[in-house]
């Protein structure tokens, strides 16, 4: 059974547009057939089963082989497409800043105290003129 929110409808009830509806993705997708590889006995190698799926608009390609069905391969790879399509769209978190801990921020300070002072040191020394 297909709830509200695996149709397309969210739970406000207005319809949403989503790239992974399965009637848009149809349209979207060329579909080949094929021969699938590997041992399969006496049906497997004679019948062209297996199914790709090429989305146009993103170049996403899926392919299921695992059933002697051409039909239950072309649901499967309809699943996979809409699984690859919702993670590919599927809005990303912002980082959220945090500060650095005070450890490092002590480190920090103490390093830059440590290059200061060699950096002084490196200051010349005016030499008496009874050494020259």
């Amino acid at each position: 059974m297909v709830t509200g929110d695996e149709a397309g409808v969210s739970k406000e009830g207005s319809p949403e547009c989503s790239p992974v509806d399965l009637g848009r993705l149809q349209k979207e997708v060329v579909v080949e057939v094929y021969r699938a590889p590997g041992p399969g006995g006496q049906r497997k190698n004679r019948k062209e089963t297996a199914v790709r799926l090429k989305h146009i608009p993103t170049g996403l390609t899926v392919v299921a082989s695992e059933r002697r069905s051409q039909a239950l391969n072309r649901e499967i790879a309809f699943e996979r497409l809409q699984q690859r399509l919702a993670e590919l769209y599927r809005p990303r978190k912002r980082r959220v800043r945090t500060k650095p801990p005070a450890g490092a921020v002590g480190a920090q300070r103490d390093e830059k105290k440590r290059r200061s002072q060699r950096k002084r040191s490196r200051d010349r020394v005016d030499v008496p003129a009874e050494l020259d």
